[in-house]
């Protein structure tokens, strides 16, 4: 791989940009994990062992206004292609381009280990190799149906088998030979294990590392969950106010933040058995977000090993807000072991969403807000911004860091024009002009921000937030303000019925 000379960081501090006769690039990794709350991770007030996660964000920018699309499939889309999910086809992607389909013709590897969660494979949509789920959650010690030798059955969530893929051969109900295997370890194994089969080429490289954890099911190593046993006793009204505590001494919120009513029954109001239960749902969910944070210090390393640290641009976020649901299909068994499928409660959810309102696949705060790490030495100094970001921004900031064209058409298809703005001035310190709306949609679940004002609805009924007065949103004033409500729904309806019409 191409090691990032002096003269290149010397050109780009001067220039912010690439001259047109120096084809030398910066890597890229893009971390995501999955239904992980705003306020898990050590770095933005959590009470999860990070440190790996914590060192990248003390080096590099937190941001605390950045955005998801609260469910699984749709950022994934919008990730992958700087557009909104439904104006380019949310499942198939087939109006719009993926960064590895940007990337590859300007001389990027292109790699991807993880979950996937579109219908055509990453092998087929500008991905160069790829190994993970191809499909939705599945058991992280065995994704199959069969039970390993001296194993039980693994827990499923439902009946049709999930869909696997290593390079572009798809597997029906993989199970892995290895007792060893584990989704967080076996994604990071595949990265590291491609970084070193290209190391001694001069192609750059970008790293797209989607890991399944902390979603459902509850599956962890027990040394892991050992660490956090007992540590959630004191329920979630204290890891509550511990974490919003902490969020306001860190600078991760303000004075105008207030912490949202409890989703679910009080924690005294459990019996010691139900808290014991309790402890440990929540011990295993830590433990996952644990284990992710120890595989990233291990990918971590061998990107220094090879030389490539400096030149490598690296972002952290989660796809969702903490989630709520509750398949329970194996309601006797403990979680944590194979044979389980368990989920938290609603109590831990909300706890992890700290201080905002609902969580997954709605659009109030607590289902679109992810922490966003950016890292990325010699450009990036370190720190916290407030402006605002969103998913769709990250395909914008590679081409604008590289030069990559979006392509017109894809597969024989047009591709809709992404609406995405690039990162690279927030990333330099300066003031970026942000976008003058930002649109989610999933179901019923629905909302448009336009500065500080945001509407959103979970059904009929719309209703209006000043984020920057009231960023939990608690105040509803729709009613006190009932033109600007239905001037921005209005907005949204038109933004939805534009999303229909294809190229």
């Amino acid at each position: 791989m191409k090691t990032f000379s002096f003269l290149a960081l010397l050109l780009f501090t001067l220039n912010w940009g690439w001259s047109e006769t120096d084809r030398t690039r910066p890597n890229f990794i893009l971390i995501m994990v999955d239904d992980m709350g705003y306020s898990d991770i050590g770095c933005y007030g959590g009470e999860v062992k990070t440190p790996n996660l914590d060192q990248l964000a003390k080096n590099g920018l937190r941001f605390t206004q950045f955005y998801n699309t609260a469910k699984c499939h749709t950022t994934r889309a919008e990730l992958l292609t700087g557009n909104y999910a439904y104006s380019i086809g949310d499942n198939n992607m087939e109006h719009g381009a993926t960064f590895g389909e940007v990337l590859r013709p300007v001389g990027y590897r292109t790699l991807i280990s993880g979950k996937w969660h579109q219908v055509p494979l990453p092998t087929t949509r500008g991905f160069d190799r790829y190994y993970g789920l191809a499909d939705g959650c599945s058991n992280f010690f065995n994704p199959g149906v069969k039970a390993r030798p001296g194993e039980g059955l693994p827990g499923r969530k439902r009946s049709s088998l999930r869909r696997w893929a290593i390079e572009d051969k798809v597997i029906m109900g993989y199970t892995s030979p290895d007792k060893k295997f584990y989704h967080t370890d076996a994604f990071t194994d595949y990265a590291i294990d491609r970084l070193d089969e290209y190391k001694n080429e001069d192609n750059p490289f970008v790293l797209y590392l989607p890991y399944t954890a902390p979603h459902y099911p509850l599956h962890a190593w027990p040394k892991d969950i050992a660490k956090y046993r007992g540590k959630y006793k004191i329920g979630w009204d204290k890891i509550r106010e511990q974490r919003f505590k902490r969020m306001n001494e860190m600078g991760i919120i303000g004075p105008n933040h207030k912490l949202t009513p409890r989703a679910s029954k009080a924690w005294d109001d459990l019996s010691e058995e139900q808290q014991d239960a309790e402890d440990l749902k929540m011990a295993v969910y830590a433990a996952m977000i644990d284990r992710v944070d120890q595989n990233l210090g291990r990918l971590f390393a061998k990107v220094k090993e090879l030389g490539e640290w400096d030149n490598t641009l690296i972002m952290f976020l989660t796809d969702n807000g903490a989630c709520s649901e509750q398949p329970n299909t194996t309601p006797d068994i403990p979680p944590g072991s194979v044979e389980s499928y368990r989920t938290v409660s609603v109590g831990w959810a909300n706890a992890s969403n700290t201080p905002y309102r609902k969580f997954k696949s709605t659009d109030y705060e607590g289902g679109i807000r992810t922490p966003f790490i950016a890292h990325w030495p010699g450009v990036i100094k370190p720190g916290m911004t407030n402006q605002v970001g969103h998913i769709i921004d990250v395909s914008a900031t590679f081409r604008d860091i590289t030069g990559a064209k979006y392509p017109k058409q894809i597969q024989g298809k047009k591709t809709k024009p992404p609406p995405g703005k690039s990162l690279l001035m927030i990333f330099k310190g300066e003031e970026r002009e942000p976008h003058k709306e930002i649109f989610w949609r999933f179901n019923r679940a629905n909302a448009v921000r336009q500065g500080d004002l945001k509407v959103v609805r979970a059904g009929k009924v719309w209703e209006l937030y000043n984020l920057r007065a009231d960023p939990t949103e608690v105040n509803n004033l729709a009613e006190q303000m009932p033109e600007k409500t239905a001037e921005l729904s209005k907005m949204w309806e038109d933004w939805n019925e534009e999303c229909k019409k294809r190229p």
